[in-house]
């Protein structure tokens, strides 16, 4: 007897809501073919279901993502990132207590002694014939990020390295929910072959038909919902052992909404409006944004964030502000609506030099007109650099590019030689945009604040 076994997941939705309606359209429709067939089907969530630019998710910090999971039937979950680093430790600590699926993620812990009562490390299922598979589920190891927080993060691989054999020895098939990226999934299938079945994400990579590495097949559906995942594993109950493996990333794009589903999200964004029109500020007249300009506001912000974090000058992005702000009463609405973003503030220490060198790069067309995906930000476009604390001279080249011809602060020139600390947003601790602040030896990082926090900051004072 050979039994089918069906697996169906989402990853890295980034509480793209907009194509969940059909994702759960798509999920009805076969569970009504595999309650006929007397088939056993699983859905799973890879993590990143949260994400904090969306009013649902901001209002409610999470837990309109779980009721969702919960409405759509999931039976598993494992944490993602923006679930984890993105949400204060209490927030985070709570979000699943009204799960109604098991959440696995082996690599997570609480820095206190109790731990929270959905967390599990891995979770083992059968199917209608008896066949067991184990669920196991590992995230992204930002170990600063999650100490700050107040929690520990531990390797995957040493995590694996713990649990396979125990694992292997209580079930038949082992899936992995890998919320690790593409590179440590192949890692991963070269070195445990004990796993059969790696469900991808993080970065946001899409397999169109799966991966065959090893023993395991890889799967990714990408990001934002553009894509669902389905698995098909075929078990041979004589042979004892997996006899197919298929995997497939299925195009939402022209399926059919589900009605209820869109009814749910209607509702529930009203609800979190309602939750986020707590009074911030009340303005007088309007404060524009400009992207290639520095406007009051964004300099207010800026001067903000150098006065929260003691710095000696600060540097935002104008891009980071998507609207203006209308005269009047100013609510946490808006201020999420116009800095979505999940970033936090920093602190970086830089030598004169290297700060000389940000400074020039800042004014560069290259790097303002840069249209960033990614990295927390949620915008459009880097924007022009705004600073306070320092003095900048520039002039413009008969090439549209403005050159820096001075820098200096509190009357003097910049010294080479001395360290200054620099405030900025954590996007640019990250990646290449300017490598002397992300290879910065020391970073102090402020959570779980946000950037919007500093914004309120700035506007009510």
């Amino acid at each position: 007897m050979k039994e089918k076994i069906f697996l169906y997941y989402t990853s890295d939705l980034h509480s793209h809501f907009e194509n969940w309606p059909q994702i759960v359209g798509y999920f009805n429709q076969r569970k009504k073919i595999h309650h006929i067939n007397e088939e056993s089907y699983w859905l799973l969530d890879n993590g990143d279901h949260v994400d904090r630019f969306h009013p649902i998710t901001e209002g409610l910090m999470g837990k309109g993502n779980v009721e969702l999971l919960n409405q759509a039937g999931y039976s598993f979950a494992n944490l993602g990132n923006n679930e984890g680093i993105t949400l204060s430790y209490e927030d985070l600590y709570s979000l699943y207590d009204e799960a109604d699926f098991d959440v696995v993620c082996a690599n997570l812990h609480s820095q206190e002694p109790t731990q929270p009562d959905w967390l599990k490390p891995y979770k083992i299922f059968q199917t209608k014939h008896g066949v067991k598979v184990a669920v196991l589920g590992l995230t992204a190891p930002f170990e600063t990020f999650y100490r700050m927080l107040g929690w520990s993060i531990t390797s995957p691989f040493d995590v694996l390295d713990r649990l396979i054999t125990e694992i292997q020895e209580q079930a038949d098939i082992v899936v992995l929910l890998s919320h690790l990226g593409m590179y440590d999934d192949e890692e991963i299938a070269r070195h445990y072959p004990g796993i059969d079945v790696i469900i991808g994400g993080h970065t946001h990579h899409l397999f169109q038909n799966g991966e065959h590495k090893g023993n395991a097949i890889l799967t990714a559906a990408g990001k934002h919902g553009t894509h669902l995942g389905e698995i098909i594993l075929e078990w041979d109950h004589a042979a004892q052992s997996l006899s197919k493996k298929e995997a497939y990333a299925v195009s939402t794009e022209n399926m059919n909404k589900d009605a209820v589903a869109n009814e749910q999200l209607e509702e529930m964004r009203r609800r979190a409006v309602e939750h986020l029109q707590t009074p911030v500020a009340y303005l007088e007249k309007t404060l524009k944004i400009a992207w290639f300009k520095e406007t009051p506001l964004m300099r207010k912000f800026t001067k903000e964030m150098q006065r929260w974090t003691g710095a000696d000058l600060a540097m935002l992005n104008a891009g980071v502000l998507l609207d203006h702000l209308g005269e009047g009463q100013v609510t946490s609405e808006d201020i999420h609506r116009i800095c979505p973003h999940p970033m936090n503030p920093c602190k970086v220490e830089l030598a004169g030099d290297e700060l000389l060198e940000v400074i020039r790069v800042a004014h560069t067309r290259k790097l303002t007109e840069i249209r960033l995906k990614g990295l927390g930000f949620r915008g459009e476009v880097i924007g022009k650099m705004v600073f306070t604390g320092v003095d900048i001279e520039v002039v413009e080249g008969s090439d549209g590019e403005f050159h820096v011809k001075s820098v200096r602060m509190n009357g003097m020139n910049i010294d080479k030689q001395k360290t200054y600390t620099l405030a900025t947003a954590d996007t640019f601790t990250f990646g290449r945009l300017f490598p002397e602040i992300a290879y910065a030896k020391n970073k102090t990082y402020y959570m779980p604040e946000l950037l919007r926090d500093v914004l309120a900051k700035s506007l009510s004072t």
